[in-house]
């Protein structure tokens, strides 16, 4: 039976994005279900599958899982050969302390820097406490390069769920064009040349819908014409 995840708006929606990537990246089979957000649609549909009622969730038989991180453990547990943990153990415990450290941190960056892809990239001034959380993820980011990263160029060699949940933060320092020392941008251009992130991207990109929300320095930063 084949997996069914229902995302919200690829243009602005990161937790979706998350377990999208790494399920393509895997290349594991699955239905994409795109469901806007502030619709009845949203309401109705995502309402009826998620305890929380917001995406992604993945829907697998009678089987529902949201939140992000829960789905990367889920697609893990279930297709063990994808490879979605490193195999050494130390590896593995690093990868989900700084996936969870993720889930749970840098609200500053978030509200400050909302992820839309259809922003122009233009520089934004950030807030001391922005720049605090930008510097903790460089440094998270070159540990996890220097100690497990040998043998590829994700953030513990190969693709991981690692990757997948630092995916949003890439397109954020791209997106409001943050200052970050070279081998940030080297580990940034490593995700953004993935084919899966560029099919992502160029379908946020055509989206229709706008919230004004998530629409930082409107209308002249938007990239749509």
């Amino acid at each position: 039976m084949t997996l069914t995840l229902i995302v919200g708006n690829k243009k602005y929606s990161s937790w979706s994005f998350r377990p999208w990537l790494a399920l393509c990246v895997a290349g594991i089979p699955f239905e994409e279900k795109v469901i806007p957000f502030e619709t009845e649609e949203f309401k109705r549909e995502v309402g009826g599958v998620s305890g929380t009622g917001k995406v992604p969730v993945l829907i697998d038989g009678d089987i529902r899982v949201w939140e992000s991180l829960a789905i990367l453990e889920y697609v893990a547990e279930k297709f063990p050969q994808a490879g979605l943990w490193p195999k050494d153990v130390a590896a593995r415990a690093h990868a989900r302390v700084v996936a969870n450290e993720m889930h749970a941190g840098f609200q500053a960056m978030r509200n400050h820097l909302s992820m839309n892809f259809a922003r122009r990239v233009i520089k934004r001034d950030l807030t001391p406490e922005v720049i605090a959380n930008v510097r903790r993820i460089e440094a998270l980011w070159a540990d996890c390069r220097a100690r497990f990263g040998k043998g590829g160029p994700f953030l513990l060699g190969a693709f991981s769920n690692a990757d997948a949940m630092y995916a949003p933060v890439v397109g954020r320092f791209y997106t409001y064009d943050v200052d970050v020392g070279e081998e940030t941008r080297a580990y940034m251009k490593t995700i953004m040349t993935l084919p899966a992130w560029q099919q992502w991207v160029a379908a946020g990109i055509k989206e229709p819908w706008l919230f004004a929300e998530d629409e930082v320095d409107w209308p002249q930063t938007h990239n749509l014409t």
